[in-house]
């Protein structure tokens, strides 16, 4: 089974999202993650899509992808040819006595701390999915009382692959 990223070029026009993800609902395709928003040019609209399937569904969802009449273009975000990131909220339970050990975490991991009361803390981190999983595993031992994750989005390297639309 594997994974893949897809950065899709789409009208930005009412129900697109919909469109897209009904696609997806329609064919029992899996969705690990989607992200949208509008590019630089208001025209346009950003999809990442994260899916899970073997290589022959993975090209399907490709090709029913680039039938979508709202779709301009899908590029494939790979390993070593993307930058790809994601953000994720984390609040922690912390009495006053638990907080250095966090903030020492926090900053292995380039984290910063967004909110603090006094029974809680509240810490951001923007990095590939590996790293937010491997910051979540060091904090096993804390109570996490909330988490929020924003999904991958990414963009390829390079300009060999960019298109201007007029």
């Amino acid at each position: 089974m594997g994974r893949q990223a897809l950065s899709i070029l789409v009208e930005n026009t009412p129900n697109v999202l919909s469109h897209v993800s009904g696609l997806f609902s329609r064919r029992g395709y899996n969705i690990d993650s989607i992200t949208a928003g509008v590019t630089a040019d208001p025209r346009f609209t950003r999809i990442t899509i994260v899916s899970s399937g073997d290589e022959m569904i993975l090209e399907q969802i490709e090709k029913q992808l680039a039938k979508l009449e709202d779709v301009i273009d899908i590029k494939k975000l790979k390993d070593g040819e993307s930058v790809c990131r994601e953000l994720i909220l984390i609040k922690i339970s912390a009495k006053p006595s638990q907080r250095q050990p966090l903030i020492s975490i926090a900053e292995i991991f380039k984290a910063k701390i967004v909110d603090v009361t006094n029974d809680s803390m509240m810490i951001e981190l923007i990095g590939s999915q590996s790293k937010l999983d491997a910051f979540l595993e060091l904090l096993g031992e804390y109570e996490i009382l909330e988490l929020a994750r924003t999904g991958i989005t990414g963009l390829n390297r390079g300009t060999s692959d960019v298109r201007m639309f007029d």
